[in-house]
Order: C-alpha cells, then structure tokens, then sequence
C-alpha cells in the first residue's frame, strides 16, 4: 500500500476559490477521474476529479476554505500497480495490447465527459456543476434526484420535478417544503444535538398547518378587572370561614363561554370538503397547559354547566392528567375555543395560533396596575391584557373588535358578580 496525495490542479488566473462541496468522506473507496470536490469562483463552479484510486486516508479541507493550485485536498491508500509491462517480441500480442490501451483511453474519456459524485450507497451519480449548484440553491440533495438523462445523468429539469414532489400542494397551500442550511451549525462552534420531543413532534404538523392555512388577524384589548379580582379575593366557605381560593382563569372561562354564546361565529369550524360553516352547540374550551413533556391542550368539557368553583377545580385535575401523561388521547380534540394563558409566567401581549379546526383562540398575559382618569380623579386599576386571534375567513375585524369589549364587561364592574353565580 502507498500513500498518494491529492492536490488542487492549475486552475489558470483563478485564485483563493471558495469549496463549495465535499463529495467524499473519510474511509470511502474511490475510482481514478472521481470527483472529490466541487469549486465555485464568481464566473463558474468546476468538480476537482481524483488523480488516483484507493481508500480516502485523510480529508484537509472543508466547505468553506479558500483554495489555491497545488493546496492539499486530501490524503488516500492505494495499492502498488505495476506500470511497465512485459516486452515481448511476438506482434500478435503487441497488437492485443494496443488495442486494450485503446479500449482504456476511451473509457477515461467517457468519465471525464460525465463528471460523477458519490451517492450513499457508495456508487456514482451524473449531475454538471451547474445542476449542482442550482439544486443546492433550491436546498436540494442531487444525490436524491433521480436523472432522467443518459447513464441516469441529473438535469435542470429533474432538480425542479424534485422540489415540486417534495411540496404537496392542497387547495393552494403549501404542506411541506424543504430546506437545507448553506453550512452546518458545527462549522461556527460547539454544538448539542438533542431529539425533539413527543409532544413537539406531535403538535409541530398542526402548528404548521394552522398557521399555513388559517388566515389569523389578532386583536388586542386591555381589560379592567379591579372589580373582578377584589370579588376573587374575598371569597370563603360560609362553614368552614376559609378563604376559597379561584384561579382568575375559571373567572375568564366563564365570561368566554358567555361570549360564545352571543357570537356563535367563534364557537365554530370550517368544512372544506362540503364548503360548510359548522355550528356547535356545546361548549369544551381548551386549555393550554405548560408541561416537562411540552404543551397540550385538552379540553374541558361542558364549561356553561360549572360554576366558577368547579371549573377551577377541572382546571387542577386536567393539568395534573396531562403532566403525568395520564389523559385520553380523545380529549385534545372537539373543542369550542381554546385558551391560552401566559399570566403566570410574564408578558403582556402576543399573537396564539388557532388551533384548528377551532376558529379563534384567546391568548391571556400577566395583569398590571395601571393609572387611570376615572370620574375627574387619578387611580390605580388592575388590568388584564388579552389577545384575541381568529380566522378571518368567518370573523371579520368588526365582529372581533366586539366580541373583546363584550369580554370586557363580562369580567369588568357590571358582570363580574353575575359570572360567580
């Protein structure tokens, strides 16, 4: 075995050209007229073919460098081969080897026609550099496509049947697309690789499928619960004398379902296939709840036939199934509308994405004081930031903007008692 280096050829007045691809890695078994390497320069891109045949020992760059002729490429094994051959003075088999010569001559010339990449099973793959370079554009892997073109040769037109079979489109929307990072993570630091979890994985298809097909508009309000929390706060059991403590969350839920009731618009669904607005005439509001395995949404349901005890107290016990991963499966579906609630954690306002095939979702944040001008005199009140998202394809911004004052006075001076009841 002997070690055979390989280095960058005369490439005429180009300098410090960039390397744009490496198409072998180490411990690969390559051919003689292999490509290794691919460059880009600002007037084209060329495949850097090995000189010699063996097993790649060591690569010494990498996508990125800037190379120059004679700069070292890699290192790789190869074995001895005898390069003299016999002399012999019979003319047949001078003749015979002649025409072998020939034969060889030609199929070198074959391989330099038709420059080849290695594809992951270790074989070749035909594709010009400029192919190349147009599916790197588009994020695409040329080892992936398959030609069309003579010896399996990778066209233009093959890289855009690639791409369009990678996206599905329905009904003018974009399900899947794929895109590849110019340069890895790695090559500008240290790095963790992690799996994503379940849940994330679980809830990623539909995030992107909400936010691809629903056209969200969300709306903001700012909310005066002063009443509402003094109200909170100075609740007790009338035999027991303890203080009976309420999540501000049962309070919102029973004001939502109150509102849903007046504008039926937001407690339901879009069916595509019969062009159909679905009505429901129960209420299940979800809610999204925080857990170590990632967020969920269950729902909880019949929330118009609780009182603002009992709907604390579904709140406690769903939360609890879900951190346990003990809850049904069935219920993260078939709900009226979902909350989503940020007030324990910070933050004022933000946009949630619905959770289809619901058609709105109100996101909640952290309540502040605030100083307000109320009846000629400057006080302080408890304000409740919300966020509003819906599907604008069933609510317009008019019918949005009045369903968030509703809201309001659900849970301001006027209805705050009546809610409790």
């Amino acid at each position: 075995m002997t070690s055979a280096k390989i280095l960058v050829p005369d490439m005429g007045d180009f300098k410090d050209v960039e390397v744009i691809e490496v198409l072998v890695k180490e411990g690969q078994q390559v051919k003689k007229n292999d490509s290794l390497i691919t460059l880009e320069s600002d007037k084209s891109s060329v495949e850097v073919p090995s000189t010699h045949e063996g097993m790649i020992e060591k690569i010494n760059i990498k996508v990125g460098n800037k190379v120059n002729q004679g700069d070292l490429i890699l290192s790789l094994k190869s074995e001895n081969k005898t390069e003299e051959k016999k002399v012999t003075v019979n003319k047949d088999k001078k003749i015979e080897r002649k025409v072998e010569d020939k034969k060889s001559e030609e199929i070198k010339k074959k391989k330099e026609i038709i420059p080849t990449a290695p594809t992951s099973q270790g074989g070749t793959k035909s594709a010009s550099p400029k192919v190349r370079k147009f599916a790197r554009e588009l994020g695409a892997n040329v080892l992936e496509i398959s030609g069309s073109q003579r010896a399996g040769r990778v066209s233009e037109e093959d890289v855009k049947n690639f791409i369009r079979s990678q996206v599905a489109v329905s009904g003018g929307r974009v399900e899947k697309k794929i895109h590849k990072e110019e340069y890895s993570h790695e090559e500008f630091g240290e790095i963790e690789l992690k799996d994503i979890p379940r849940v994330k994985k679980l809830s990623g298809p539909q995030l992107v499928r909400s936010w691809t097909e629903i056209p969200h508009v969300t709306q903001h309000e700012e909310i005066d619960i002063t009443e509402m929390e003094q109200f909170r706060s100075s609740l007790y059991d009338y035999y027991s004398g303890e203080m009976i403590k309420v999540t501000p969350l049962a309070f919102i839920s029973k004001a939502l379902v109150s509102a849903l009731k007046t504008f039926p618009n937001f407690n339901a669904s879009i069916d595509p296939i019969h062009n159909k607005i679905i009505y429901k005439k129960y209420f299940h509001l979800g809610f999204a709840v925080d857990t170590p395995h990632g967020l969920m949404v269950p729902k909880v349901r019949n929330v118009d036939q609780m009182s603002i005890k009992e709907i604390g107290e579904a709140l406690k016990k769903t939360s609890k199934l879900c951190r346990e991963l003990k809850i049904d499966k069935k219920e993260f579906f078939g709900g009226s509308m979902t909350i989503s609630s940020l007030g324990g954690i910070g933050g004022t306002f933000f946009t949630p994405i619905i959770n289809p095939p619901e058609v709105a979702i109100l996101g909640i944040g952290k309540s502040f004081d605030k100083l307000v001008r109320l009846k000629g005199k400057i006080t302080s009140r408890k304000i409740l930031p919300i966020s509003l998202s819906y599907d604008h394809r069933i609510i317009d911004g008019a019918e949005g903007a009045r369903f968030c004052v509703y809201l309001s006075e659900c849970l301001g001076k006027d209805f705050a008692f009546k809610l409790a009841v």
